[in-house]
């Protein structure tokens, strides 16, 4: 791909904080080098954009500014006005989504094809708007931007075992143009970038925004230099492009200052969105590393109001995933999945890990006193299940996956259905159920989908936008 930005990309609203019943946010904007971002403005002033990043063709750049989080509200940018709907107070509706492109061929899908599902989400924004746009994971697909450098065409089968540092930095500056040429082909489509420059975006990283299976690909491939090296250049991009960020300048809502997870809550009215870094400290035998715990440890302490979305980048709760883990492992032209499946909270590598996190989400729900809902995707499947948390509290799971990725053959979702009336209880006394969406006669549903949260007179509820079967009924959380 030759990159060509004839004009600037942008705004794509960033939500920094909720503090003091203000909205604080950055608009991100993609520039040709050279080129100048007008300044934004915002109710209370022009607000000329920074350069947050040079690129050989191209700057990023970034406005921070405020608008209220208790009413609608707007801004203006290069004569277009933007309404932001806003109000976190009362009556509210988030939407999520996961999985924007796929693994082999993503830059050349045609668009409205590959939009599909955006457009469609845009048209129930103009019909009634969300104040929030959460996104699960996998907002980029980054497996093919290895190709085309002799350090990293072969990842990760063959690796490098010491490369010269002049070959690494090659490899940077290779790996970041063509990070670049991603952001920039999915954030310039016009069913995204409608959406994105009107609802502050929230968003949580998984494997494919580094590579497929980071964090579950053997050490020798993600601690060499080469694997390093990708894993630096997949997260200042992660910072740069998805919250409009850098080290040492990271948003009030991330955990550690220092970045060395990226773990983060945001607070509003009667609501936690709590986004565990389940990427950043991942390893073959663990999902989270301290940082990511010690920021669990102490939201499970902390009293908030209202209701917690949790997001789970890979879904909480689902079917016995360790007996296929164990079948595919057995089948040695298989082999080749088991990574996928160390990805799952339910691969028997991480089986007491999950533990400590469904007894900590029992926990957290117990100190607030009310329903947790988890909310995920990966799986390019829609689905839902629930665990029995005692003192009448229930954990809701909701998948809702993929927005662009299209959807796998309907025989793997009978196969996940199948494998979930089996029961999988890792904590015995809170069993898990998996359940049908609303109206659906089957587990897993394969077809492209989003998600609609919303709180109407304090109570909550979901609907599913399913590419086929078109708007669930709303199911009570």
């Amino acid at each position: 791909m030759q990159l060509q930005i004839t004009s600037p990309l942008g705004p794509i609203l960033i939500l920094d904080d909720i503090e003091a019943g203000r909205m604080h946010l950055s608009a991100l904007f993609i520039a040709a080098r050279g080129e100048a971002v007008a300044p934004l403005d915002a109710p209370h002033g022009p607000v000329p954009p920074a350069p947050l990043a040079h690129y050989d063709r191209a700057t990023v750049w970034r406005a921070r500014f405020a608008l209220p989080a208790d009413r609608p509200s707007q801004y203006r940018w290069n004569g277009t006005t933007y309404e932001v709907a806003g109000d976190l107070t009362g009556d509210l509706r988030i939407a999520y989504v996961s999985c924007n492109g796929e693994e082999i061929g993503d830059l050349s899908r045609e668009g409205s094809e590959r939009n599909a599902m955006w457009a469609r989400l845009g048209d129930e924004h103009r019909r009634r708007p969300c104040a929030l746009l959460l996104h699960g994971g996998d907002q980029v697909y980054a497996d093919e931007v290895t190709k085309g450098h002799d350090l990293s065409r072969d990842w990760p089968e063959r690796v490098a075992r010491d490369p010269a540092p002049a070959a690494l930095a090659d490899l940077e500056h290779h790996l970041r143009e063509r990070f670049l040429e991603r952001y920039v082909a999915i954030y310039g489509a016009p069913e995204f970038a409608w959406l994105a420059a009107r609802v502050p975006s929230l968003m949580q990283w998984d494997d494919h925004d580094i590579c497929d299976g980071w964090g579950s690909l053997p050490a020798s491939r993600t601690e060499s230099p080469v694997g390093q090296t990708l894993f630096a250049v997949a997260r200042e991009s992660f910072l740069v492009f998805q919250h409009a960020a850098a080290d040492g300048d990271l948003p009030a809502r991330f955990a550690d200052p220092e970045g060395r997870h990226l773990g983060w809550t945001v607070d509003g009215p009667d609501l936690r969105i709590l986004a565990p870094d389940l990427r950043s400290e991942r390893t073959r035998r663990r999902v989270m590393g301290p940082g990511g715990w010690a920021m669990m440890d102490n939201e499970a302490r902390r009293d908030t109001r209202g209701h917690t979305l949790l997001l789970s980048s890979v879904p909480l709760l689902g079917p016995r995933l360790s007996l296929l883990e164990t079948l595919l492992v057995l089948i040695p032209r298989m082999q080749k999945y088991e990574d996928d499946l160390r990805d799952q909270w339910q691969s028997r590598a991480h089986r007491d890990e999950w533990r400590r996190m469904l007894r900590l989400v029992r926990d957290l729900a117990r100190r607030d006193g009310h329903d947790i809902t988890a909310i995920s995707g990966e799986i390019h499947l829609a689905g839902r299940a629930a665990m029995d948390l005692g003192d009448g509290l229930h954990l809701n799971q909701l998948v809702a996956s993929g927005i662009a990725h299209r959807a796998p053959p309907k025989a793997w979702a009978r196969v996940l259905g199948a494998l979930a009336r089996l029961g999988e209880d890792p904590l015995p006394e809170h069993p898990i159920r998996v359940e049908r969406l609303p109206g659906q006669r089957t587990r897993y549903v394969a077809e492209r989908n989003y998600l609609l949260l919303e709180r109407d007179a304090g109570g909550w509820s979901a609907r599913w936008e399913l590419e086929a079967s078109g708007t669930t009924q709303p199911l009570t959380l």
